[in-house]
């Protein structure tokens, strides 16, 4: 298999990325920090150093950047059987004092970058009647918390994107997976004191993409979500 993931030189991508090469498939990746990429690919070709593994240098909250990766995935694997969105930004605050642009910021990454990537990509899906597509949303998708301000928007509006794909697609027998995670251990969470008991592991998300990936072609999970065990932070 093909598989395009976004944003996949840590944590969650990373983790993404690591299961399905460990189970044979080809990744095509990106993320906007060269060096990273570069240590997630040697990574990568630790686990399995058979399958094709490609990168570019993206931002994708930058459209025209959007197009050109999709040119390049379409040139090096031709036709993608699973493509994961999980490219994403965190930028908290309160709608009423939130710096000015926060939300076109977010919305660029969050939700553009998914919508424009997937565009590019079906046609292929389309023309060979497969695919699944994965948007990584988030349990702020699905409820509001303080100090989520334009963060939690813009992960509703990929719910509701993921949504209308899922309609759209069904006849096609292209697949739409919405997932949404709780705390998962990354970055984000460094110095942060909370005990890594307390948050999801990466590989957890991971384990359950590839679980989904693998149903029979008439089947699919439109929607998950994943918390740690004693709830949200």
């Amino acid at each position: 298999m093909n598989i395009v993931i976004t944003g996949a030189s840590k944590g969650i991508g990373k983790a993404i990325a690591e299961k399905f090469v460990a189970e044979g498939c080809n990744v095509f990746i990106c993320a906007r920090t060269e060096s990273e990429l570069i240590e997630t690919v040697q990574d990568l070709s630790a686990i399995n150093n058979i399958v094709k593994i490609f990168y570019s240098v993206v931002d994708l909250s930058v459209r025209t950047q959007v197009s050109d990766f999709a040119g390049d995935i379409i040139r090096e694997f031709g036709r993608v059987d699973v493509l994961i969105n999980n490219a994403g930004v965190f930028l908290g605050g309160s709608l009423a004092n939130e710096e000015e642009g926060l939300l076109e910021k977010m919305m660029e990454t969050n939700l553009y970058s998914a919508y424009h990537l997937s565009r590019a990509l079906l046609p292929g899906m389309i023309q060979h009647k497969s695919g699944h597509i994965f948007n990584i949303c988030s349990v702020a998708s699905h409820q509001a918390y303080p100090n989520g301000g334009s963060y939690s928007i813009s992960k509703f509006a990929l719910l509701g994107f993921s949504k209308n794909l899922r309609e759209e697609l069904k006849p096609l027998g292209i697949k739409v997976t919405s997932v949404s995670p709780g705390a998962t251990m990354s970055d984000s969470w460094s110095g942060s004191m909370v005990s890594e008991d307390r948050i999801m592991e990466a590989s957890d998300i991971a384990e359950m993409i590839w679980s989904i990936s693998q149903l029979s072609p008439q089947a699919v999970v439109e929607d998950i979500i994943m918390r740690p065990l004693l709830g949200d932070l």
